[in-house]
């Protein structure tokens, strides 16, 4: 084998890495953003079932839900036109995301904590090696 061919070998693998992390990655974001979409539906209609101590707090949750929610598919679509307008806020939502799931892991919210660290951080690893081809 010569060095020409290891090196095409190696680009070839680089490829299917990138292609696979991209495919994903789109994936993941919308996965993400739909969540923040339900997250937002749930907190209005709990606000309008149940009787809520400062709405103001509820409605900010719920603009900052949707707002991270048109955020996040803003970011998968740079990622599936590949531009790089949707990295820094792909890495960085989810960089936050795991440091929620780590103190959600020391309160004990293990139900919330375990999926949201899963997904965030395959996201995470998922934005980086997609991002590399750019």
């Amino acid at each position: 084998m010569s060095k020409n061919d290891s090196e095409s070998q190696g680009s070839s693998n680089r490829r299917t890495i990138f292609n696979f992390a991209s495919t994903w990655v789109v994936r993941l974001l919308r996965v993400e953003s739909a969540v923040l979409i339900l997250l937002a539906l749930y907190t209005a209609i709990a606000a309008l079932v149940r009787s809520v101590s400062s709405t103001s707090g509820v409605f900010g949750e719920i603009i900052f839900a949707l707002l991270g929610a048109v955020g996040l598919y803003i970011s998968s679509l740079g990622y599936q036109r590949g531009k790089s307008f949707g990295r820094a806020p792909a890495v960085l939502a989810n960089l936050i995301a795991l440091g929620v799931s780590y103190f959600m892991y020391s309160g004990s919210a293990y139900r919330t904590a375990i999926p949201l660290s899963i997904i965030s951080a395959t996201t995470l690893a998922c934005a980086l090696l997609a991002a590399q081809e750019f």
